[in-house]
């Protein structure tokens, strides 16, 4: 009689990171606040903000306090950080696929310089890319989500 064979958890080890799962969840849910903004448009001067129905709120004006705060915050993180969060960005974009974790993260120290707000606030989909390149490594925000509604 044949043995049973031995059912053997080939669960993939998720990569450590660098960053807290709090601080990647709240770049993204910033960053879709500032993917959301529109090109600022010429109101009617004779108009009020509630007569336009507060819509200047969704328009990018470059004093925009969304990306002042999401600078702010990258700005704050260390280098460390700061390359998880481009790496995981350039994951999500499906540069490359989750098993090249490691060498995605090389990649970014290399390119890392003082510019990393700039550069990442200059992405269009930012937030869906950060998300999708959260998940590839088995991480979520759902948690974040219902913590912060």
């Amino acid at each position: 009689m044949a043995k049973p064979a031995k059912i053997i958890d080939e669960a993939p080890e998720l990569p450590e990171l660098q960053i807290s799962p709090e601080k990647v969840c709240f770049v993204i849910a910033k960053a879709r606040e500032f993917d959301a903004k529109d090109a600022v448009s010429e109101s009617d001067p004779g108009s009020n903000a509630s007569d336009d129905k507060m819509t200047s709120v969704l328009e990018d004006h470059t004093d925009d306090p969304v990306v002042e705060e999401l600078t702010s915050v990258i700005n704050d993180m260390n280098e460390d950080e700061q390359i998880d969060l481009v790496a995981l960005v350039w994951l999500g974009r499906e540069d490359y696929s989750a098993a090249d974790w490691a060498e995605v993260r090389k990649e970014a120290a290399r390119a890392h310089n003082k510019n990393t707000a700039r550069y990442l606030l200059g992405i269009p989909l930012l937030g869906d890319f950060l998300e999708d390149g959260f998940a590839l490594l088995g991480r979520s925000c759902e948690k974040f989500e219902l913590d912060h509604l």
